[in-house]
């Protein structure tokens, strides 16, 4: 019900292609790898799965332990993550950090020692700063989101990112949402060895993005 009481403040009357491919699976707790562009509602699909999947599940006394990982390749993503998480979550006490570098270190230091974290959005190199400093401890993350896979291959980001990844639950002990605009066969062989084996694969097809949104 708050899940849908945001959904309709901003106006979101249907699925998106990805969204309705990807939800039926996700809600129930499935891992799942999707093919899809920017502007196709992907941040949406995830960021309601995480949401649902913990109003479904509190729990309490998290400290510096978030439920949920959201590991993104540019500062300018990780921000869009969390802008549109907070919207979607904005009758929920969830709460969420975005940590990225460049910029801000103080400040997002400060906000990761204030108060439990649900959620982080992070880039890579920032979260394992923080990550080396104490101030994240990844070992109890229930989801794990990687978007635009394709592109920390490109920029080498995947070495920080499986550092990550191993930090945090055994695949089988977590839930994995993989994100790609090219399924590549790196790409591939990166989401079959991070998402369980019973991971949902969701192929949306260019013509069917909603770039002209962006």
């Amino acid at each position: 019900l708050n899940i849908m009481h945001a959904v309709a403040d901003l106006d979101f009357r249907y699925c998106t292609p990805v969204q309705a491919k990807m939800l039926p699976h996700t809600l129930k707790g499935k891992d799942a790898t999707a093919k899809a562009q920017t502007g196709t509602g992907k941040s949406a699909s995830f960021i309601i799965t995480i949401i649902a999947a913990f109003l479904a599940n509190p729990v309490k006394n998290r400290r510096h332990y978030p439920r949920a990982l959201i590991l993104a390749p540019t500062r300018e993503l990780v921000h869009q993550i969390e802008k549109d998480f907070k919207a979607l979550a904005k009758y929920t006490d969830l709460r969420i950090v975005s940590v990225f570098g460049g910029t801000a270190y103080n400040r997002q230091q400060n906000m990761l020692k204030e108060k439990p974290v649900d959620v982080i959005a992070a880039t890579p190199g920032r979260f394992i700063d923080f990550m080396e400093k104490g101030l994240i401890n990844p070992s109890q993350v229930e989801i794990v989101v990687i978007d635009e896979a394709d592109r920390m291959l490109d920029m080498g980001f995947i070495p920080d990112v499986r550092r990550i990844i191993y930090k945090t639950p055994h695949k089988n002990k977590r839930q994995t949402l993989f994100f790609s605009a090219t399924l590549t066969d790196d790409v591939l062989r990166l989401a079959e060895s991070w998402s369980a084996k019973n991971a949902v694969r969701i192929e949306i097809d260019p013509e069917q993005t909603a770039s002209c949104n962006i």
